[in-house]
């Protein structure tokens, strides 16, 4: 006999669907179908509040503990990523910073990806060391051996990305959790290039993973919050620690924008993967082009690990830079290249409806640890948006051919 499926039970529907109902309630007092924005920053108590716990998470007490928004949106997080739990926080650097803070103390030891978002490449290599003592080794994720060489006796946490912002390094992520986990580490991987149903690295070992909730799941460019999902017993210390008592809560304007957001994730990111691939495809073929570095090209140095988990496209994020003539016209090259561009908007941030596109110089104390391609020409981080993909392509035609007239 089939299961029937059921909205309540989300375990009993097809992805798509847990993303329509997921975390969502009818509201009991006007009967609007969607949870709606409760802005209050204090909610009822109980005739008798002595049996409450002043810092619970689990029902609405104070919105620094959690508010009506936040609970639906974690209800909803922890189904997209298959974990015990969430903790949604108000951006996506608070959630990294939530892992850290409450997991590690002086004296703790971290491997750590050397091809990292920028705040965590500064938190690990300035401000953790400097103010509390806790040691961090850079090294290659992709590289096993070097991963496993960098563990000590006091590694408490491996921290990688599953695709590496900027360069798109991609890490295997079981055999990252097997190296942690023998050593009796945590292993928390940042998502947030390869949300679902694209990878789910709970499936694959990690103990915790974090989320920008700002780029893919919301979607939208206007709404800024990050996550934490995973086992229970590391989240409920994380809001009890990181939410309640260091107070890096989401916004309930937030929570709500980001749910409402998330609902179409399964059809964004299919068209964010289909036309990054054609995308990629047509600037690897263009001898302008100094490099291209998107998982999901047959050049890409971990295009085989990235088939076998990434099985639902290679998501909508890339880098490339446009060749120049010498190295002192390397960055003026990139820069009158970005500003040939018509229908890609020079930006920050992700995974947007529109599309996006950065130009990063090649200096920096991160770069060591960058391709050659990198070092040389810097790189253009290009997000892939939702837009007709002729369109996209006709514009980055036109910008090359501004760039270098005939």
């Amino acid at each position: 006999m089939s299961t029937r499926p059921d909205k309540h039970t989300p375990t009993s529907l097809g992805f798509k669907t847990q993303m329509v109902h997921a975390g969502n309630e009818v509201d009991a007092g006007s009967g609007a179908l969607r949870t709606p924005i409760v802005m209050a920053n204090s909610y009822a108590l109980p005739d008798d509040p002595s049996t409450l716990s002043w810092s619970g998470t689990d029902v609405p007490l104070y919105t620094r503990n959690s508010g009506t928004n936040q609970l639906g949106l974690q209800k909803k997080l922890a189904v997209l990523e298959g974990g015990e739990d969430a903790v949604a926080l108000a951006s996506g650097v608070a959630a990294l910073h939530a892992i850290f803070f409450t997991l590690l103390k002086t004296g703790d030891h971290v491997v750590v990806a050397d091809v990292t978002y920028e705040a965590v490449f500064r938190l690990f290599s300035e401000l953790l060391p400097e103010k509390y003592g806790i040691e961090a080794t850079f090294v290659d994720a992709a590289d096993l051996d070097a991963v496993r060489a960098a563990i000590r006796p006091t590694t408490k946490l491996v921290h990688i990305e599953t695709v590496a912002n900027p360069t798109t390094k991609v890490t295997d992520v079981a055999a990252v959790a097997q190296i942690a986990h023998e050593a009796g580490a945590l292993l928390s991987i940042d998502n947030t290039y390869t949300p679902p149903p694209l990878f789910r690295p709970l499936e694959h070992g990690a103990d915790l993973v974090v989320h920008s909730l700002t780029k893919y799941i919301n979607g939208h460019g206007d709404a800024i919050g990050g996550a934490v999902i995973g086992r229970a017993d590391l989240i409920r210390q994380m809001k009890l620690d990181a939410m309640v008592d260091v107070g890096g809560v989401i916004s309930p304007f937030n929570a709500w924008l980001i749910m409402r957001g998330s609902v179409t994730l399964p059809l964004r990111i299919r068209q964010h993967s289909e036309s990054a691939l054609a995308i990629a495809r047509f600037l690897d073929a263009d001898p302008r082009i100094a490099y291209v570095a998107y998982p999901g090209l047959e050049s890409h140095p971990q295009h085989d690990v990235a088939t076998r988990q990434l099985l639902h496209g290679f998501g909508g994020m890339m880098a490339f830079a446009v060749r120049a003539d010498s190295s002192a016209g390397v960055k003026d090259a990139q820069n009158r290249f970005v500003a040939n561009l018509r229908v890609i908007t020079s930006a920050v941030s992700l995974g947007h409806d529109e599309s996006l596109i950065v130009h990063v110089d090649n200096s920096g104390p991160r770069v060591a640890a960058y391709p050659a391609g990198f070092r040389e020409f810097g790189h253009l981080r290009f997000s892939v948006g939702l837009e007709e993909v002729d369109d996209l392509i006709a514009d980055l035609a036109a910008a090359l051919d501004a760039t270098f007239p005939a």
